[in-house]
């Protein structure tokens, strides 16, 4: 899988990504310090507060996390692949930064394998995990190439981690169902996921193609490069409070780009929308989409 090569015995079944990073931290022991990006999800930036270890907000641009300066953490939640939410991909250079501050500090990197397989440009990237398999555990879900009700992904763990990961499967139990891990590992061993991947990827390669079309010049707007994922990230001038009111005037939910900041940023544009379009047919998506562009207007 993208350059990634793991023994079984360091790879750990979950829930999801959130319970594997929940796992990862508990595993790391208490009074953690994590570093998240800001801009960044907000459901995995709500897992360490809600464990009582601290989270550090690191800044992020149109490339992701910005790796030059990094502090002294235990460790840096990090998307590399797709940046959330604006789809930044990390260049060659950030990466090998990033791994040198793991090794200088012996912090751990949590590599966010968000949409990584869903890439509208290019060929899906390596695994930040191959550059260093000793100081970086992988997320991997299948949510996004599925469906999210599977509620099943894995950990791919560094060797030092993985028997305390295992200690805390045993005392927390295999979330995860049975009946769900073997239909699974059949549907792998016969190529079909790898055959839904790439039709998904037509899909939603032509979907992006109508966000852009619908969305990508209306005048005091801009809309980021959309070159992975199932989602777009529009800045606008108009008040984000008002988008969002017009928006569900016309029965339209988006999320307003500011939650997604760990702090208000001081600058750099936090007002705007983050508009998803993984979930609904082509045309349910086009009607969407030209509400959307009457409230930012």
């Amino acid at each position: 899988m993208r350059a990634v090569v793991a023994s079984p015995d360091h790879i750990i079944i979950t829930a999801g990504a959130r319970e594997g990073f929940s796992l990862i931290l508990q595993a790391l022991g208490q009074g953690v310090r994590v570093g998240v990006e800001s801009p960044g999800y907000p459901s995995l930036r709500r897992v360490p507060e809600a464990l009582g270890s601290t989270t550090v907000p690191l800044p992020t641009d149109n490339d992701g996390l910005i790796t030059h300066d990094l502090p002294d953490l235990d460790a840096i939640l990090v998307t590399p692949s797709h940046q959330y939410p604006h789809g930044g991909s990390l260049p060659a250079y950030r990466r090998t930064q990033l791994t040198t501050w793991a090794n200088r500090t012996a912090g751990l990197i949590i590599e966010d394998d968000f949409d990584s397989e869903l890439r509208h440009i290019g060929q899906p990237l390596p695994a930040l995990f191959a550059l260093a398999p000793q100081r970086t555990a992988l997320l991997g879900t299948f949510s996004s190439v599925i469906s999210p009700q599977v509620s099943c992904g894995y950990i791919v763990a560094p060797p030092h981690l993985v028997p305390r990961l295992i200690e805390l499967r045993t005392i927390f139990g295999n979330t995860a169902s049975g009946i769900t891990q073997e239909a699974l590992a059949q549907y792998l061993s016969t190529g079909a996921l790898r055959r839904r991947t790439q039709n998904l990827r037509r899909t939603y390669r032509r979907r992006r193609d109508t966000v852009i079309s619908t969305l990508g010049s209306i005048p005091g707007t801009t809309l980021s490069p959309i070159v992975g994922g199932l989602h777009a990230v529009l800045t606008c001038t108009r008040p984000e409070a008002d988008i969002l009111q017009r928006c569900r005037q016309r029965g339209i939910i988006v999320e307003g780009l500011s939650d997604y900041w760990s702090q208000h940023p001081d600058s750099g544009p936090s007002n705007g929308v983050v508009v998803g379009f993984g979930s609904h047919d082509d045309a349910t998506l086009t009607e969407a989409l030209h509400h959307i562009a009457w409230a930012v207007s």
